[in-house]
């Protein structure tokens, strides 16, 4: 075990203040550039989709514009899908996944569903590479009503008035070894707690809902994704990031008690993907690819799938 005094800020056992949170946030810098990787593609999108504004990040140092991708006619008597990419900043397939699927698969959905694509939720994360947002909070567990994250309440908004019609939603994201390196032993350090190694899995998995899993609807990508990549398997526990493989490349969260993006809606049809860049058998083309094949998969078991398909109804 190794514990918070192996991460350069804070003390041990001690959980972050403001002086911590402005050493850490003194440390980041940026790496790639938002506009340049992803405004620019979305602004290619225009003459084939609605794309919107939905919200900005107001950050002292610098404001990020949040853009959405919606199929231009919304018709009431299709159901509504929803992918989200880059809600922890880092995990760039998530993103160019999403930007993947916007750009070569969509087309195939016309008339068939109607489309939300919000490729790049946590703009400031991916241009440091980083998980968390500025005031050092993870996105990814703050999708509730008055979230602390601006990323998060932002999407929040935007779903809110189809929250009820959604009929799947998949939120694309990648385990990385700087799980283990950088964000977990930050993390630790954060909240003044021990960090607990960990196993990062080889592959791709999936991760579905605790409190209404969808089994089939998970296999069904798997199968898909396995075409382009391989599936991460359990480890010697029978486990993946410490949860039991439900099925092959699937284990369980709760995704709203968590205030995970994949619980931001009501729709029937979730799951959250999970690659491995870092893997000596994957490049980061297949990454992307794996993502797309995930979305499309998604939709596609979704619509063959409709009946009493949103919660609530």
């Amino acid at each position: 075990m190794t514990t918070q005094a192996s991460y350069p800020i804070g003390t041990a056992g001690v959980p972050w203040g403001d002086a911590e949170k402005a050493q850490w946030l003194a440390a980041q810098s940026i790496q790639r550039s938002y506009a340049i990787d992803v405004v620019s593609r979305i602004d290619a999108l225009r003459e084939r989709f609605d794309i919107a504004q939905y919200g900005e990040l107001d950050y002292p140092e610098q404001k990020y514009p949040l853009f959405v991708i919606r199929s231009r006619e919304f018709n009431d008597a299709l159901p509504t899908v929803l992918i989200t990419g880059g809600v922890h900043g880092y995990e760039t397939s998530g993103v160019h996944g999403a930007l993947l699927f916007a750009e070569r698969d969509a087309a195939g959905y016309a008339g068939k569903v109607n489309l939300i694509i919000a490729p790049c939720v946590s703009p400031w994360g991916y241009e440091r590479i980083h998980r968390w947002n500025r005031d050092a909070i993870d996105p990814n567990r703050s999708f509730r009503e008055n979230s602390p994250a601006q990323e998060s309440a932002a999407l929040v908004n935007l779903v809110a008035p189809i929250r009820d019609s959604v009929l799947m939603h998949i939120d694309l994201h990648e385990t990385t070894d700087t799980d283990e390196s950088e964000f977990g032993p930050a993390l630790a350090a954060r909240d003044g707690k021990p960090f607990e190694p960990g196993e990062i899995p080889d592959g791709f998995y999936l991760v579905d809902d605790t409190e209404s899993p969808e089994p089939e609807f998970q296999q069904a990508i798997i199968r898909a994704v396995e075409k382009v990549t391989h599936i991460a398997p359990a480890d010697a526990k029978g486990e993946i990031i410490g949860s039991p493989v439900v099925s092959p490349g699937v284990i369980r969260y709760p995704f709203k008690p968590l205030g995970l993006c994949a619980g931001v809606t009501n729709a029937r049809f979730t799951s959250t993907t999970e690659v491995y860049p870092d893997s000596p058998r994957a490049t980061p083309e297949q990454c992307n690819e794996a993502q797309a094949a995930a979305a499309c998969a998604a939709i596609d078991f979704a619509l063959a799938n409709r009946s009493a398909a949103t919660r609530g109804q």
